[in-house]
């Protein structure tokens, strides 16, 4: 399989297939995100998806894929260090703030950052009408912060350090998407790297929550276990989705067309979370769609 991936690089069927590929990376990672802000604690369901993360990997980094050789390991400390700050930064934005308002601020900062990254290491360039269909997109997803922002009516005293955090979180996006794309395209079989990936970069909060709990005063954890292994699949299938979208596409391209998970994750939060969408939420996320739209067709 890795085989036939690499070979479809550069071509029409390769963009065709890092397109869906990004689109399915949307809708993972809105789900994974409202997984991970439901009714536990953000800090423990990241534990815990992350433990069931270890525990699917290990066999398929130690027996179904390549190992990796040289300096992939150091492509692999870095992708744990960008990651771990990442992942701290998201989980501080998720205990302050409402799951709509930060969520589509931490992903609207991230597709200008990228595409920004992408120019400068990959010598990616977006056409005028690919950057407006860029501008639309983000317009859509900062309206949709806006709008939930000024309709809250719980949790406002902590909102704005919420914003803040969501907004590095955004920057920390763009870093982990851009470095990613450079790591797994300089490891020949990019199943190694997605494998070896999950394994490295999910061993940090899991230690973390035992330290923070190693006195034993451990919360309420029923129903967790089962949400985290849910989480755990999802997370394989967002983060390695638009990993392989950026080995086989632009990097740009792939990080735009991802952030119409606000779209979705608008949905999940009036679906599941019960949090109200009108009309006027719905055309900002049309404004989204809208501008994904615009950078798949201006290329």
């Amino acid at each position: 399989m890795s085989e036939w991936l690499v070979s479809l690089e550069g071509t029409e069927a390769g963009h065709q297939l890092a397109l869906v590929l990004a689109l399915s990376a949307a809708f993972l990672h809105a789900v994974f995100g409202a997984l991970q802000k439901g009714r536990f604690d953000p800090w423990l369901s990241r534990a815990s998806i992350d433990a069931c993360l270890v525990v699917i990997s290990l066999p398929v980094a130690l027996f179904l894929v390549p190992w990796p050789e040289g300096n992939a390991w150091w492509l692999m400390a870095g992708a744990v260090v960008i990651h771990l700050i990442y992942k701290v930064l998201i989980a501080m934005a998720y205990t302050l703030g409402a799951y709509t308002v930060v969520y589509p601020v931490m992903r609207g900062t991230g597709p200008l950052f990228t595409v920004i990254g992408a120019y400068l290491i990959f010598g990616e360039v977006f056409t005028i009408v690919q950057w407006l269909g860029v501008f639309t997109l983000v317009a859509g997803i900062f309206g949709l912060a806006a709008y939930n922002f000024f309709r809250l009516d719980s949790g406002r005293d902590t909102l704005i350090p919420a914003l803040w955090f969501a907004v590095c979180t955004g920057l920390f996006v763009a870093i982990y998407t851009t470095y990613d794309a450079y790591a797994i395209r300089a490891l020949p079989d990019p199943f190694t790297f997605i494998a070896w990936f999950f394994l490295l970069t999910s061993i940090d909060f899991p230690l973390l929550m035992l330290w923070r709990y190693r006195k034993g005063d451990w919360p309420d954890v029923r129903g967790l276990m089962g949400r985290s292994v849910m989480g755990a699949f999802i997370a394989y299938g967002s983060f390695g989705a638009v990993m392989l979208a950026t080995r086989l596409d632009k990097v740009g391209e792939a990080a735009v067309l991802r952030e119409t998970s606000a779209v979705f994750a608008a949905f999940i939060g009036w679906i599941f979370l019960k949090e109200t969408v009108g009309p006027r939420r719905i055309g900002l996320m049309a404004l989204i769609a809208l501008g994904a739209v615009i950078v798949e067709m201006g290329g």
